[in-house]
């Protein structure tokens, strides 16, 4: 497997809206826009920061992941994405290693990337998203 750099940071927020005001006009980040994606209950937004972005996610359903996130632990840091090269080669060598995953099989997430999640339990307590553009 070869992790290629850190893709995004996904950050739960309740609303992107509001969200996204430290982001753009404290710090100074652009933002392009937002995507729903459906069968995750999520509405997305990136905003780049040099070869990496900062995703800010928010739920579209109170039974949404980051909606349940947030109840659980409040708004913030949700996940790190991590870019690899061949994300089903990445995903059967950590299978193989034993690495406890939420996704056997990537999956569509914004901007058309292959993605796929391993388990916390897996990684001391951090979710990790893998990506593949």
């Amino acid at each position: 497997m070869k992790i290629l750099k850190i893709d995004h940071l996904g950050i739960a927020v309740s609303s992107i809206e509001s969200g996204k005001v430290f982001w753009t006009e404290t710090l100074g980040l652009g933002f392009e826009g937002t995507e729903t994606i459906a069968e995750q209950k999520v509405t997305t937004a990136f905003l780049p920061v040099g070869e990496s972005e900062v995703e800010l996610l928010e739920s579209t359903a109170p039974d949404g992941p980051i909606a349940k996130y947030i109840e659980k632990k409040g708004a913030g840091i949700q996940h790190i994405a991590f870019r690899v090269d061949d994300i089903e080669s990445a995903l059967a060598e950590l299978k193989a290693k034993g690495v406890q995953l939420i996704d056997e099989k990537p999956r569509l997430g914004a901007g058309g990337a292959k993605i796929a999640f391993l388990h916390p339990k897996a990684t001391g307590g951090v979710l990790v998203e893998l990506c593949e553009r």
